[in-house]
């Protein structure tokens, strides 16, 4: 007999008030918050292995999300294991973006590159010691119970056979190809991503100044992050034009467009320790983020372009906005929980549907276009309009602010005086 069969139900009619469906970086963040607010939470991974970890990612979690690791408590440990300091380097047709460089004003926010490898276990291991929460691996959704027209539970395949989990709320935090979404009847808005990627691992790869690396080709992409214990993860995002000599020659390819980067980092003197990992088709999504006793979280609810590395950082947030939203109606101390999901999914439209819109656009693998050659190029030539970017970049504003009259005028005299 398991825990939830002898402890779980206390007379509600649930095992559980919340049920989460994957156990990664933004299921594992909303299970800490929730049972932080009094929620009763099992949190279900696929996996058997506690230490199982997201591939293919950028490693990457962008200033936006400090204050959710901050109220993780997460922040120390993550330095402990080695986490470097995101700070940012972007190379453009106009020289190098270089937001921190010298400025008389104050410090920007920063966030932190580090290995999935660590991350993931780290944070699960945070979740599975937080009172409140129930850490069930090996268990796999394989359907939704539904009554009276909402969900309120799930089904799952376990090494001991399929069993029934019932919640008040069933939060899916299982990618983009979440199968929470796809029992539940959520489709998925689809965009075209008309680039694909291939990253490996390295060591002994050292970068200029120490920081990470970003270069904008027109339309190709590449970029190189120092991560934790002297490992730097470069990634290549190529317009699929490219696509033919990759899949003939991947390792060649990627070594030769590295080479052939300006300020190429010394790839060919550098340890590869991974093999090349790579997806040839990795479209957007976005997705309604709930319905009826259903909460759609992290790539689950809307899954962005890797080039920009905004997923860790999105994933982070969207647990904390949900936490803060539906933890009281969760729990059963009052309130309405259709009425507190569809707050959650205002606050998420309203923080993210702008930036999903630019990445979509951009996906496309085109030049940059007139306002993106402005505010690019200002902020090459003028460390202030750099630092501004950085703020959009690292999704600490959003586009209306970014692209804001006084920017986009600033923009032009700078790029006037230029000239």
């Amino acid at each position: 007999m398991t825990k939830s069969e002898t402890t779980g139900r206390g007379g509600t009619g649930h095992d559980y008030d919340v049920v989460i469906s994957g156990s990664g970086l933004a299921g594992s963040a909303a299970a800490i918050l929730l049972a932080r607010r009094g929620v009763r939470v099992a949190l279900l991974e696929r996996r058997s292995d506690p230490e199982a970890y997201k591939v293919l990612c950028t490693h990457s979690i962008t200033a936006n999300a400090h204050p959710v690791l901050d109220e993780l408590g997460l922040v120390p440990d993550l330095e402990k294991a080695g986490a470097v300091r995101n700070d940012a380097r972007w190379y453009t047709r106009w020289g190098w973006i270089e937001p921190n460089a010298a400025h008389p004003g104050p410090e920007l926010p920063h966030g932190y590159n580090v290995r999935r490898s660590t991350l993931d276990p780290l944070i699960r291991a945070r979740a599975a010691k937080t009172p409140g929460v129930e850490l069930l691996t090996g268990h796999r959704v394989t359907g939704l119970v539904r009554e009276a027209g909402r969900t309120v539970g799930v089904r799952a395949a376990t090494p001991q056979g399929e069993r029934e989990i019932r919640a008040r709320l069933v939060i899916g935090a299982d990618g983009k190809d979440s199968a929470v979404a796809k029992f539940a009847g959520m489709p998925a808005e689809q965009y075209e991503n008309a680039r694909f990627g291939y990253l490996a691992h390295f060591r002994g790869l050292p970068l200029h100044g120490g920081i990470g690396q970003t270069w904008f080709l027109e339309p190709d992409m590449a970029y190189a992050f120092p991560n934790d214990d002297g490992v730097t993860v470069l990634a290549v995002l190529p317009d699929k034009k490219r696509l033919p000599a990759f899949r003939a020659d991947p390792e060649g390819s990627f070594l030769d467009f590295v080479r052939a980067l300006p300020e190429a980092p010394p790839v060919d003197s550098a340890e590869r320790i991974t093999k090349f990992i790579g997806t040839v088709d990795y479209p957007l999504h976005s997705r309604r983020p709930t319905a009826p006793g259903i909460a759609l979280i992290g790539d689950a609810a809307l899954t962005g372009d890797p080039l920009w590395g905004v997923g860790c950082g999105w994933a982070l947030q969207s647990a904390k906005w949900l936490a803060e939203a539906v933890a009281p109606a969760a729990a059963g101390r009052g309130g309405d929980l259709d009425g507190s999901l569809a707050a959650y999914a205002r606050t998420h439209r309203r923080r993210l549907s702008g930036h999903q819109r630019l990445a979509v656009d951009y996906a496309r693998s085109r030049p940059f276009n007139p306002m993106e050659r402005l505010m690019f190029s200002a902020a090459a030539r003028d460390v202030s309009m750099a630092r501004h970017m950085y703020l959009f970049a690292a999704r600490l504003i959003g586009p209306l602010r970014f692209l804001s009259p006084s920017a986009v005028f600033r923009a032009l005299i700078i790029n006037a005086r230029h000239r």
